[in-house]
């Protein structure tokens, strides 16, 4: 498979010995994980295995998948650290002002002013809205909610965010 491929989440270990993988998720979309779904497991050297899932769950903070015909923890255990993917035909459309992670991740930001803040390079989903980690020239990393009062334009195709920082935000 040559097409591009997203990150719906990372295998960080087994759990249990029943064939469960313990997944730290790297999508918002709840229904990525639905029984019945494939997803794609990505090795080190960039083979890809198609994985149908089982079951799932949600066990404290992370989802906990099984997939069909992988029902002992010996069958899972190689796929600790693999990343679970979906083709661009599996993602979802979005609304006005909703965004791919891929899509933000690598975006320069700049203040209303047109000051130049630092490059988008991670995403954090800690609760009722995302945050957008900012890498900066010789400074600590800024963290952005993105929020109206904060986030006041994104344009994807220019890889452009532009920003009205609150107070103590580029502390």
């Amino acid at each position: 498979m040559t097409e591009k491929m997203f990150n719906a989440g990372k295998i960080i270990n087994t759990h249990g010995i029943n064939g469960e993988v313990k997944v730290l998720r790297i999508t918002d979309f709840e229904e990525r994980f639905v029984s019945g779904n494939l997803l794609y497991l990505e090795n080190e050297n960039g083979q890809q295995l198609e994985l149908e899932i089982a079951t799932h769950r949600i066990h404290k903070g992370y989802d906990l998948i099984r997939f069909k015909g992988y029902d002992t923890i010996n069958d899972v255990e190689q796929f600790k650290g693999g990343f679970l993917k979906i083709t661009s035909e599996q993602l979802t459309e979005l609304d006005e002002n909703e965004f791919y992670y891929y899509e933000i991740i690598g975006c320069d930001v700049y203040t209303v002013n047109d000051e130049k803040v630092g490059v988008i390079k991670e995403i954090l989903s800690p609760g009722a809205n995302d945050v957008w980690v900012v890498k900066r020239h010789q400074e600590k990393d800024a963290l952005l909610p993105f929020i109206e009062d904060v986030v006041k334009q994104v344009d994807i195709s220019a890889k452009k965010v532009i920003i009205e920082p609150m107070e103590g935000l580029l502390d």
